[in-house]
């Protein structure tokens, strides 16, 4: 059984893994560095990360879930938070709501400060999870599953387009 304690000069924050890096023009408005908790201290229904961000960027694009609650506690630095059509300002002590929704419950943290803005971000783990990015129209779906033997995790990530679709009776 995991360790259920770790102290937070514990948690080494490490760059996005290279399938999750942002690449072409978006690397230029998106990055951070995380540092997972959750699966460290044996969490099962909720994930928990530490996630730092560099001045003038976001860690993630405008999205919300359809079926996960997400919480952010800002612990150094300040920026923005938007959160449907509005923005709200954040700076350490800060907590920030993201209750499952529509667009009108899409958000996203950017550090609009001139320091590392870092964040404690814990989430439910509910899945399948449905999210939506109303900026560029997109969707994604993600399905998890339990390791499997060699202990490497499972399950299906889609991110696509409603217009790209196809039939439902396409090829059978």
């Amino acid at each position: 059984m995991a360790k259920p304690v770790i102290n937070i000069s514990e948690v080494g924050l490490q760059p996005r893994p290279t399938a999750m890096a942002a690449t072409g023009a978006a690397a230029e408005k998106y990055d951070a560095r995380m540092g997972m908790i959750g699966p460290r201290i044996g969490a099962q229904k909720l994930g928990y990360n530490l996630t730092a961000v560099p001045p003038g960027k976001r860690a993630f694009p405008f999205h919300n879930h359809r079926v996960n609650e997400e919480m952010f506690f800002i612990l150094e630095g300040s920026g923005e938070v938007r959160i449907g059509e509005k923005i709200h300002p954040i700076k350490e002590g800060d907590f920030i709501a993201c209750p499952p929704g529509g667009k009108e419950a899409a958000h996203q943290i950017i550090n609009t400060g001139s320091v590392e803005l870092k964040y404690l971000a814990v989430s439910t783990k509910q899945s399948p999870e449905i999210a939506e990015y109303p900026d560029s129209g997109k969707f994604g779906i993600l399905a998890e599953y339990p390791p499997g033997p060699d202990g490497k995790p499972q399950g299906l990530r889609f991110v696509g387009r409603e217009n790209i679709g196809v039939n439902y009776w396409e090829g059978e």
